[in-house]
């Protein structure tokens, strides 16, 4: 079984890299000394500070196996890359609504550092699909739950 390719941008890679970093060597260290105290007050079969500690322990050592995988499977797009005449992955692209007429400005990333409050999405998000590959001045539909919008392309910066 192939594991799916991760791409990322150079930023994407350090948060992940951190993270990655911190749950390691910090958050592992913290959940072994909650294990540690929660096993000095007796009976564990019926401790929850033990069993809220285990609980913990797996999600950290999960999210690290996750991280890990998503890292070998990275493939990192550098800025260099990203072209300023097409939407692509690492673009910046302003977008108006033509019903609205209300402008927004999204970076155009993987799945895996899509952040929808920091204007952040995934390429293949409804919006993300159908901008990609697009020219300044294009107008798209973007299928949406709540039916379709259509976007004019304004811009496209790295």
């Amino acid at each position: 079984m192939n594991d799916k390719e991760i791409i990322l941008t150079q930023d994407g890679l350090k948060k992940l890299e951190e993270e990655l970093e911190t749950l390691k060597s910090v958050k592992r260290r913290e959940v072994a000394e909650r294990i540690k105290v929660a096993i000095g007050y007796g009976d564990i079969s019926e401790n929850s500070e033990y069993e809220d500690a285990k609980n913990e322990q797996a999600f950290i050592e999960g999210r690290i196996i996750t991280l890990e995988k998503m890292l070998r499977n990275a493939r990192i797009i550098n800025n260099d890359e990203v072209d300023i005449d097409t939407v692509s992955i690492g673009s910046t692209v302003i977008v108006e609504d033509l019903e609205f007429k209300d402008t927004m400005e999204y970076t155009i990333v993987g799945t895996a550092e899509a952040d929808p409050l920091q204007n952040k999405i995934s390429n293949e998000s409804p919006v993300g699909r159908a901008i990609l590959g697009k020219d300044k001045g294009t107008i798209v539909d973007v299928n949406v739950p709540a039916g379709v919008i259509k976007y004019k392309i304004l811009d496209i910066k790295k």
